[in-house]
């Protein structure tokens, strides 16, 4: 069954080079991050931020840092998604105020802080394994975002061949805080992508009735 969204899933691909005379305006921008805002994480806690880089200089600044990537530079928009560090921790009251927002009462806030602690036990326990679970959650909004990208003719290309520590220090980050997670540069191609390479369904699913 071919739709808008099997087409936005043909239509994007790992854009290598951007054209750097095309911008994409405020409100696609305002669209695809959206996209990412609203995607479901652990819990509710929305463990993300988006920094999202259009000044030239900071993004040939970053470009050194992330393997020389010509995306870093050409795309239009460049995205770096911060996985929350400081913010998951029951004892920061960030957790509860995730929890409040259904106007809960605060015997059944404190079950749920109760909950999340014992549940996320080892989770929690280091900054370390905070940044392994909210990372892999960050993925989530990055997937929504990019075919939200395709969906309105936009293309992207995720990026994890970054060097963490430098990364870190350019955008001045406080790594108790936030820490990198993945970078996503938007634009539009210079060329016609290349034929989409998958495995075929039957090898990736297996359905067991």
């Amino acid at each position: 069954m071919q739709n808008d969204f099997t087409q936005a899933m043909d239509f994007r691909h790992a854009c290598k080079i951007f054209d750097e005379n095309k911008k994409i305006n405020e409100e696609e921008m305002h669209y695809i991050l959206e996209a990412g805002r609203k995607s479901p994480s652990s819990f509710g806690m929305e463990p993300w931020k988006f920094l999202v880089i259009t000044d030239e200089a900071l993004k040939a600044k970053l470009r050194p840092a992330c393997w020389n990537q010509i995306q870093i530079t050409s795309c239009s928009h460049l995205v770096v998604i911060l996985a929350a560090i400081e913010n998951v921790k029951p004892d920061s009251s960030i957790p509860a105020k995730r929890f409040n927002r259904r106007h809960l009462s605060q015997e059944q806030i404190n079950g749920y802080i109760d909950l999340y602690s014992k549940h996320l036990a080892q989770t929690l326990s280091s900054d370390e394994n905070i940044y392994c679970w909210t990372a892999r959650q960050t993925y989530i909004a990055l997937g929504n975002m990019m075919t939200a990208a395709a969906y309105i003719g936009i293309d992207s290309c995720p990026i994890e061949g970054y060097e963490k520590v430098k990364v870190e220090e350019i955008l001045e980050l406080d790594g108790r805080k936030w820490q990198v997670s993945v970078l996503l540069p938007l634009g539009y191609r210079v060329k016609e992508q290349s034929a989409q390479l998958r495995l075929p369904f039957n090898e990736v699913v297996e359905f067991i009735r």
